[in-house]
């Protein structure tokens, strides 16, 4: 910041003293002109318990939008947040934890030009999870907000602006990376992690909502697939993420060596039962398929990556309980590690 003087700010080789150069002082009037003026917009992102994220339908323009609006003179962002939430959706609550701060720039396509748009800083807040009776309790205004609907992920490009879209995926990556507020520009992280860089949900989830059943699948079953619930000694599970999709994968319970092996329990599809294995890794090999990268994520950022209902609970706690008895500790929730592919840890 320039050193402020409330005198004129002499010109140079005007008598000036020699240490002094121009430009280094300034009046306050003439530092707060030379001030970039931005507005400010804060927007919140809500998901159903399948991992879809609201959006909203309005009466002035095509595509959807988060649930948000501009802040007014004075107010603070997370007050204009929980305020456009409830005038837009009827529904009051509080949203202190941010997952994104995003400049959007002056020269953003499609904003009329009589708008005199000067940029944007616009704050993403976590509106968490909404259970049914959260969003039965929705109740629209007479105007402005025409719908809601909750969306895979994988399908706000289709319905939002293309740097809207951007946002609210980077945001929701930054919610189950769990590392604190995202720094965007025009909707890209500046320091991507692992799922950004792999464009982890940019594809649909694959459904698996069977419901869960613990323990073998039965003998008289045919078994369609068997994927692993592999642990690092951290706690932590392999991951695989599809580079050409960035699609999330439980590995096969052969991807590497392992020890302690246990029939967790399956899912019966409609040609044959999707069977889960619970082990410790023993070791990562080299990896065998380049078209897969590996992660290290805990049991919950897996499950938030997949698309399996309310049964996932259900196998969620199945898997929590075999890493207890596998004696391996709980791990914090951190961003997903990708691992090299020499096999080294």
């Amino acid at each position: 910041m320039p050193q402020l003087t409330d005198e004129a700010v002499p010109e140079q080789g005007a008598g000036t003293d020699e240490h002094l150069r121009a430009g280094t002082w300034m009046t306050p009037e003439a530092y707060g002109a030379s001030r970039a003026a931005l507005w400010t917009g804060a927007v919140v992102l809500v998901t159903d318990v399948d991992g879809r994220v609201l959006v909203q339908s309005v009466d002035y323009r095509a595509d959807r939008l988060l649930p948000g609006g501009a802040v007014d003179a004075g107010e603070a962002p997370s007050a204009a947040a929980a305020r456009e939430v409830r005038e837009e959706l009827g529904v009051d609550g509080y949203y202190p934890r941010g997952l994104a701060v995003d400049w959007i720039p002056a020269d953003t396509p499609d904003i009329p030009a009589g708008m005199r748009f000067p940029g944007e800083i616009l704050h993403v807040y976590d509106g968490g999870t909404w259970n049914q009776d959260r969003i039965d309790s929705v109740r629209l205004p007479a105007q402005e907000v025409t719908g809601i609907h909750f969306a895979e992920p994988a399908d706000l490009p289709a319905l939002m602006d293309a740097g809207d879209a951007r946002r609210a995926l980077s945001a929701l990556r930054a919610r189950i990376n769990g590392c604190g507020t995202a720094v965007l520009e025009d909707g890209r992280p500046t320091v991507p992690t692992a799922l950004d860089r792999l464009g982890v949900l940019r594809t649909r989830r694959e459904p698996q909502r069977d419901a869960w059943n613990p323990g073998p699948v039965p003998a008289r079953l045919p078994v369609r697939d068997r994927s692993g619930w592999l642990f690092a000694p951290d706690g932590r599970v392999l991951l695989l993420i599809a580079r050409a999709t960035g699609a999330a994968h439980l590995p096969p319970p052969t991807a590497a060596p392992t020890a302690g092996a246990v029939e967790l329990g399956y899912r019966l599809g409609d040609q044959g039962a999707h069977a889960r294995t619970a082990a410790r890794l023993t070791g990562l090999p080299p990896a065998s398929d380049p078209a897969y990268a590996r992660l290290l994520a805990t049991a919950e950022q897996v499950r938030e990556l997949s698309d399996w209902g309310r049964a996932g609970d259900d196998e969620l706690a199945a898997v929590h309980t075999a890493r207890t008895h596998l004696s391996l500790p709980s791990p914090p929730r951190t961003p997903p590690t990708e691992l090299p592919d020499s096999g080294t840890w």
